[in-house]
This record gives C-alpha cells, sequence and structure tokens, in this order.
C-alpha cells in the first residue's frame, strides 16, 4: 500500500475515514489510530491516485462510496461491507450513465462524489485523446445506484451550448472530455452545485473541435435536485493548454462593490488567477476583461480571439509573460544555455501551441492545483498556495514511416508524449523510463495497465486485442523479426491529428532544480472583499539548491491549506517533507516538522472526545520522493482559547 496518498480524510464522530495508495477504504479510530475495517485488496494498486471517500447517512443507515475503475461502491460506514442493495452487490458502473457508444472508453474517477440528500454526482477522468468518453455530469441515487438525472457538458443537437461548436453532432464526434475531475461545491440553502469542468479532448490541438467549445473549462451551476443549468462562466475559451479548473470552487461571503454582504462562489485557477461570482446570478465581482491573444500558425487550427483576465484579484503566480533573462536562477550552473532557451521560447500570454517551445508559466499543473483553496466563509479571505514551474509547450507534424510496426506505431500515438521516443521517460516531471520494462514487469501487469491506467496515465480500454498484443511486443523487446508491418494508414483515431504534443518538459537546470529564480513555492491571502492581497510567502525549501543562509527557495507543492477560526494555517504539500503552521493573519511561521516522507494531500481538522486533531496522508513518491503509507494525526493544544 505504499506510494501517492493524495486524499484528505473524512471524520464523522469518533471514526476517520480514507483511502489507500491501492485504493482500500479504511476506517479507523480518529483519537487512537486503531484499525477498524479495511475494504478489498491491494490487487487494485494500478488504477488511478484516489483524493477521498464520501459519506451519507439517514437514521442508522450510514454509507461510505468510494471508486476503484470506473466502479462506484457503496460500504456499510460501520462494518466496511459492501450494501447489497446498492445496484450490483454494492457497485455500480459509472459507464451506466453514459451513451451505449461510450461503455468501451476510458472511466475512472479520482475525486470523491458530492452528496446532496439522496444523490451522489459524481466527478469522472477520462481521456484527454481524440476519441475520448464525453464528461457528462452523472447524479446517482446513493439508496439504489440509479442515474437520477445527468448534465450534458457536451451538448447534443439543439440543446444550449452547441452553438459554440462547429462540429454538427458532437455527442457521436470523436470529441470528448469537459468532465469534471477535480471535484464540486454544493450550496445546500439554494441548492446548487457549482461544478468546475475539465477541457475538451483532444488536448493541445483542436482543428477537429473549432468554436469555443461550450461546457469545456468552465464553472456551472446547475439545480442540485434536478440538473438544471442555471448559469455558467467559461475560463479559457477553445483551450490549447490544458487550462482547465484544477479544484473545487470555494463557498464564502463577500462584500461586493456596493458593499453589501452577498453569497459567493471563488474559483482559483491553474493561470493563477481567481474569478469570484455571486453564487445566485453568475455576476463577476470584479471586473473581467477578455483580452486579445495571438492566433495559432497550425495548419487548421483556430484560436479563439481573446481570453478573459481578471482585473482583481492580481495573479497569484507569475506569468511567462514577465520573464526576463534575469529571472534565470542564480543557483543553476549553467545560465548562459537557459537564458538562450528563454529567448528562444515565446512567452506571449496564451500564446497558442506550435512548432517552436512556448514557455508556460504557470505549468501544466498550474498556479492552483488539485489541492485547493482555503477560506474564511464569513471573513471572505480565501488562502491559495502555488507552484512557480515553469514547462514547455511544443507541437510536432504527426508522422509514421512506411514499414513502422503496430506496436511502434501504437507506442508512438499513446506512449510517446510522456515516455519519449526513445522510452527514456522524463522522471524530473513524473514519468518514468520504460527501458528494460521486461526485467521489472511481467506481460500481465503491463496489459492491466494499458486498459486501464494508473496515477496521471489514462487506461485505454479501447484498444483492441490484437493492438495491445503489439503494444506488449513493443514494450518487452519482443519485435525482433519484426513480423507485424503496417502500411501507413492504420485507421487508428489518434491518426486523424496532423500534430501531435511533444510531452512534458519542465524547465530545469542542469541540476534538476527550476531554471527560473526563487521562489519555487508560494502561499498567499487574498480578500476577496477588495481583490487585494494581505500577505504573501515563499513555501517550503530545498537545500540542496541553496546556499547556506539564503532566503528559502520554496518548491514544489501538491495539497492545499486548512484553516482555524483562531488564527491558525496548516499545510503539508511541499516537497521538503514539512509540515508548517502559520498565522493566518500575518502569514508569519510559527511551527513546522518533518514528515517521514512527504504529504502530498490536504490536512482535516476535527474534533473528538474533546481533543482537536489533525490528521493527513503521508504517502510521499511524488516528485521523486520516497514512498510512505502513514496517516499521522497531531493534537492541537488551545492554551485556554
Amino acid at each position: 500500500d505504499a506510494g501517492q496518498m493524495q486524499m484528505n480524510p473524512i471524520i464523522v464522530d469518533s471514526i476517520l475515514y480514507g483511502i489507500s495508495a491501492s485504493l482500500r477504504p479504511f476506517a479507523i479510530n480518529a483519537k487512537t489510530g486503531k484499525e477498524i475495517w479495511v475494504f478489498g485488496d491491494s490487487l487494485n494498486a494500478w488504477y488511478a491516485t484516489s483524493r477521498g471517500v464520501s459519506y451519507w447517512e439517514r437514521g442508522e443507515d450510514r454509507r461510505i462510496y468510494y471508486t476503484v475503475g470506473s466502479e462506484l461502491w457503496a460500504l456499510d460506514a460501520l462494518s466496511g461491507m459492501p450494501i447489497n442493495t446498492f445496484g450490483d452487490n454494492g457497485k455500480i458502473d459509472l459507464k451506466s450513465g453514459l451513451p451505449p457508444e461510450a461503455e468501451d472508453k476510458f472511466l475512472t474517477s479520482s475525486s470523491p462524489g458530492t452528496i446532496y440528500k439522496n444523490l451522489i454526482i459524481m466527478p469522472t477522468r477520462v481521456s484527454e485523446g481524440a476519441g475520448a468518453a464525453p464528461g457528462d455530469i452523472m447524479a446517482f441515487d446513493v439508496l439504489t445506484g440509479k442515474l437520477e438525472w445527468a448534465f450534458h457538458t457536451l451538448p447534443g443537437r439543439g440543446e444550449a451550448g452547441a452553438e459554440t461548436w462547429v462540429v454538427d453532432d458532437l455527442r457521436n464526434s470523436l470529441i470528448g472530455g469537459a468532465n469534471n475531475w477535480a471535484g464540486m461545491a454544493v450550496d445546500l440553502e439554494n441548492e446548487i452545485v457549482y461544478v468546475p469542468t475539465g477541457s475538451a479532448a483532444p488536448d493541445f490541438y483542436g482543428g477537429m473541435r473549432e468554436g469555443a467549445n461550450l461546457y469545456s473549462n468552465c464553472l456551472l451551476a446547475l439545480n442540485a435536485n434536478t440538473g438544471e443549468y442555471l448559469w455558467h462562466f467559461q475560463f479559457t475559451h477553445h483551450d490549447l493548454w490544458d487550462r482547465d479548473p484544477p479544484a473545487p470552487p470555494n463557498l464564502l461571503s463577500v462584500k461586493n462593490r456596493q458593499g453589501k454582504l452577498i453569497p459567493a462562489v471563488a474559483q482559483i485557477t491553474k493561470q493563477g488567477y481567481v474569478f469570484v461570482f455571486d453564487r445566485l446570478t453568475g455576476e463577476s465581482l470584479f471586473e473581467i476583461e477578455e483580452r486579445p491573444v495571438p492566433q495559432s500558425g497550425l495548419q487548421g487550427e483556430i484560436a479563439w480571439p481573446t481570453q478573459p483576465i481578471p482585473k482583481k484579484p492580481l495573479p497569484f503566480a507569475r506569468q511567462a509573460e514577465s520573464l526576463s533573462e534575469g529571472d534565470i536562477s542564480p543557483y543553476a550552473p549553467n545560465q548562459e544555455a537557459l537564458r538562450a532557451l528563454l529567448r528562444s521560447s515565446d512567452k506571449r500570454l496564451y500564446a497558442p501551441p506550435g512548432l517552436e517551445p512556448v514557455l508556460l508559466l504557470p505549468g501544466y499543473d498550474g498556479g492552483a492545483e488539485w489541492g485547493g483553496a482555503a477560506v474564511d466563509p464569513e471573513g471572505g479571505i480565501l488562502y491559495v498556495n502555488s507552484n512557480e514551474m515553469a514547462w514547455f509547450l511544443q507541437m510536432s507534424e504527426a508522422t509514421s514511416q512506411e514499414g513502422e510496426s503496430l506496436g511502434g506505431l501504437l507506442y508512438n500515438n499513446y506512449c510517446s508524449v510522456c515516455h519519449k521516443a526513445d522510452r527514456s521517460g522524463m522522471p524530473q516531471s513524473g514519468f518514468p523510463s520504460l527501458k528494460g520494462l521486461e526485467a521489472r514487469k511481467n506481460a500481465e501487469d503491463i496489459s492491466l495497465l494499458i486498459r486501464q491506467g494508473k496515477g496521471m496515465m489514462p487506461g485505454f480500454p479501447q484498444i483492441k486485442p490484437d493492438e495491445e498484443k503489439a503494444l506488449l511486443n513493443f514494450l518487452l523487446n519482443r519485435e525482433a523479426d519484426k513480423q507485424e508491418i503496417l502500411p501507413v494508414d492504420t485507421g487508428m483515431e489518434t491518426s486523424s491529428l496532423p500534430y501531435k504534443h511533444l510531452g512534458y518538459h519542465k524547465f530545469l537546470d542542469e541540476n534538476g532544480l527550476p531554471a527560473i529564480s526563487p521562489p519555487w513555492g508560494t502561499l498567499h491571502a487574498i480578500d476577496l472583499n477588495t481583490g487585494e492581497f494581505l500577505w504573501s510567502i515563499t513555501l517550503g525549501d530545498t537545500p540542496e539548491g541553496n546556499a547556506k543562509g539564503n532566503p528559502p527557495t520554496g518548491t514544489e507543492n501538491y495539497g492545499g491549506p486548512v484553516i482555524t477560526e483562531n488564527g491558525l494555517l496548516f499545510i503539508a504539500a511541499t516537497k521538503d517533507g514539512y509540515f508548517r503552521a502559520f498565522d493566518r493573519h500575518t502569514g508569519k511561521l510559527l511551527w513546522e516538522y518533518k514528515l517521514p516522507v512527504p504529504a502530498f494531500a490536504t490536512p482535516a481538522l476535527y474534533e473528538t472526545g474533546g481533543q482537536q486533531f489533525i490528521a493527513l496522508a503521508c504517502g510521499g513518491e511524488k516528485l521523486g520522493t520516497p514512498k510512505g503509507n502513514k496517516i499521522i494525526a497531531f493534537s492541537l493544544k488551545t492554551n485556554g482559547k
């Protein structure tokens, strides 16, 4: 069970519920840590990372919901046993809510479902390539597993939003996505669920999806009872950068420009922007400018001419367009080479993907990421941590060669983006080398990974048996005779795209550290009543890249903060593996503790037995850190306060 544990625990009465690195849901005593139950076995470790479980109760009926692959399970919260009256002996297939043509497409869920009355509204993760499943927002009955409503984020013919696409029959095309993968927020009083949606697929090249592409990259407000559309705002039109919202929105009360206290919803973004809306009407509480942006030079690509930029608050992360050669890291031994690379890269705001490198800052993950923000719901203050890691975005012409083996062609289309054409991978970006794979994995394990995915890797359930065999032969170096020769036209869905993404490359120095100057991780407090920053500080440190006596550098960070009413902010998240407490009014560091392995997850605050605790999952593994498998809890002493 060792490895990434991105989940945020939940605590009900005296029980802490969570999910392990191998997707085994568990319950432990929230005061002592003693195990109460664990469900399932570690054979599920090949599925994507999970960020938590959901809880529902009515009288004595108490349930935990979690997903493994495309299956949504209902367990008895006290015993951990499946609820046999839910679906098929305790589980349903989330694909049951999709149209029949999507039943063989990749779909899973990494984030816990949102509970509203007797509904569980499910986030889903789908492929990001051509032929992906549609990202319908689906609500299921918590008792039976029956689909109660679905909202089409990719509109059907005649549905609102269809006019923002040139494709006539969108839901029967090779276009997919616009799914909610980051989680949602529900306003119980007003019976509204707020849903941030993902990018349309395929990513990075949108020649086959001309138009603004509603309802991708939006914040959707839906009637939580029926799924009826109420309002939306689109953060990125015709997304070519994978700039979908990375975290659930936050609900809070703020004062508008007339000084009236109103219910608001705030959405943080990968770009480092915060958008703030009236929860009921969707009206922005700060002015948003539709700014002209560069057009694409790729054949067939029509980038949207403008993108929305909020005038307040200012971005909480540096922007690529602001970088100069003076922003190269002082710790980099190869500074001149890095300056030359910076000079040759396109740093314009929303520079479209092209055959030359575009510098993305914030990078692919953000800026803000899936750990989310914390808010003072009455005071209107938002607290958000940010990555300051630049990445490169670049495309190439998609070509295939006469005589290339089927396995090689499949690898080129499905795998080379992350693991490189020579299989060397990009370990510093989280993509391992596949060289020598035959010595580390057997064919059955690899086959399971191909079909189901793991972590950041999507599955490819649509792959045909002969294609899977050919890809296995290629990965296991069994193609010596080259007996599987294909003509250039393979008929594969991805071959219809004239350009392909060249992979996820961080802007690093020759020591593997960020190539831009520190800070490499930051933490901010923003007053959403005024749009002004209260404070900004560096988050984390990188001792191996820092000279003694210099200020902290900050580090990449994944996982969010939590705050207390009496003025504390707790956050782990950093690569250096510390758990820290800050004064949330000033940003002053009050306490830090070196964890056994880093915790790339958001902590949970709770009280049980008259005592306050804070707990977090320490799984490590991400960013090249050691693996772990612990839930660690600290007791909080209030000194009479």
